[in-house]
């Protein structure tokens, strides 16, 4: 169980380690083997040469620094965030608030043209809508393609290797773009951008700029910030659905964004989720018989639904252990 310590309850702990960094060049069995250990210890790693196009990144970041750009009333007209939209400070229904503006897009093609159309890009939205759907196709690739690595590297054999990655692939896949903007704030230390969480989906594939930022939280209770090189990499993190499918054993760690520079810091976090029916159970080829399930089954619509009950630091994923005290999801 990763340890949390909110920044305002006692001295901070920090500890300068590095995320593995992991070549998608190199031997594809040793490539499997790496990113297995990373998610089992870290649930974070680091990811490079992992075939997504500079100009499709580029393309979303573009657009991104266009719409964020843009004067307060013209991003509002594709706001309030209800859940998607554009959100400034306020983060989610639960009084959670941070130094951050984002826009939180659902990645079916026709909710993306839908935004698109709000007027929220440049003054011609096919620019904005091109450069989504090129950037989610890219990185939805990339996201199955880790999650057939890590079947692969748990053991499970050919062709059950797309047993996690066919959750993306469903065309109704629940995944999500979100679009982080954290202004500058110079009078402001270490001031918390997006509070700590983890992430509930099955897989996140993070890219930001050169701005650090990012801080996990290991188990023995320190914060590590992550270092925003090489400029290349896509940070990747396992999130609570891939925990409960891997049994436990890939870890779901708390992560949070600090805004402590005088430089503006953008994030582009593409959240793999299943369909709303999606069956979330630990598949048998990964189940070990000396470890008992750990979790119940559940859908992802009841997940979601206890996400969005809850603040955004809450644990969730202890209400659905098996034989819990906690089962009661109205808690």
């Amino acid at each position: 169980m990763v340890v949390a310590h909110h920044p305002s309850s006692r001295q901070e702990k920090l500890r300068d380690i590095e995320l593995p960094i992991i070549d998608f060049m190199a031997e594809r069995s040793q490539v499997s083997k790496l990113i297995v250990k990373a998610s089992e210890n870290l649930g974070f790693f680091k990811v490079i040469n992992h075939g997504v196009p500079q100009h499709v990144i580029k393309a979303m970041e573009d657009e991104s620094y266009v719409f964020f750009s843009k004067p307060a009333s013209q991003k509002q007209r594709a706001g309030p965030a209800n859940p998607y939209g554009y959100g400034c400070k306020n983060i989610g229904f639960n009084g959670d608030y941070g130094e951050v503006e984002y826009l939180l897009l659902h990645t079916n093609p026709l909710s993306i043209s839908q935004t698109s159309n709000c007027t929220i890009s440049n003054d011609d939205p096919t620019l904005f809508r091109c450069a989504v759907n090129g950037y989610v196709a890219a990185v939805r690739e990339l996201a199955c393609e880790i999650l057939e690595l890590m079947a692969e590297g748990l053991g499970v054999p050919d062709p059950e290797t797309s047993v996690l990655s066919n959750f993306l692939r469903d065309s109704d896949s629940d995944s999500l773009l979100r679009l982080n903007h954290y202004p500058p704030l110079q009078l402001v230390n270490n001031g918390i951008g997006f509070g700590e969480h983890t992430d509930p989906q099955i897989l996140t594939i993070l890219r930001s700029n050169d701005v650090p930022g990012l801080q996990i939280s290991t188990q023995d209770g320190f914060w590590v910030p992550v270092s925003p090189h090489p400029s290349t990499a896509f940070c990747v993190n396992v999130g609570d659905a891939l925990q409960a499918l891997t049994n436990g054993r890939f870890l779901s760690v708390r992560h949070r964004a600090m805004v402590n520079s005088c430089r503006r810091r953008m994030s582009m976090a593409y959240f793999g989720a299943p369909a709303p029916n999606a069956r979330i159970a630990c598949p048998p080829e990964l189940l070990s018989p000396h470890k008992p399930n750990l979790y119940r089954p559940f859908t992802w619509d009841e997940y979601k639904k206890a996400t969005y009950s809850r603040k955004l630091g809450d644990t969730r994923l202890h209400f659905f252990r098996v034989q819990s005290d906690h089962d009661d999801l109205t808690e």
